[in-house]
């Protein structure tokens, strides 16, 4: 199997990943400072999977649009599944709202 993904497709994968990141940690209002880094690595290992592993093979006829190796709209796809999870995931397991209420009795 040959990955032909080059650099502006990585670039691309970058930016959105990293759009992503900053979008989650803003609409989040999380306490934790670093869960944007953990979403924007969910988004590009997410989109690098569906795009390079599972439509590694697919051709130009088949998928459109391929943007320098990139299979773009399954990227897309994969980030959004991988980004949401692995941020849902990193809220949990670090407490932030809405996931554990805070005791209103307690100061």
């Amino acid at each position: 199997m040959q990955y032909d993904l080059g650099v502006t497709g990585l670039g691309i994968l970058v930016v959105f990943s990293l759009g992503f990141g900053v979008i989650a940690q803003i609409a989040g209002r999380t306490e934790p400072p670093w869960l944007w880094i953990l979403g924007a690595t969910g988004w590009f290992v997410g989109g690098l999977y569906l795009s390079e592993v599972l439509f590694a093979t697919a051709t130009v006829d088949e998928i459109q649009p391929i943007i320098d190796g990139l299979a773009f709209d399954e990227s897309l796809l994969g980030g959004l599944i991988g980004g949401v999870l692995v941020t849902l995931i990193g809220r949990f397991l670090t407490g932030s709202r809405p996931f554990h209420r805070r005791n209103p009795t307690r100061a």
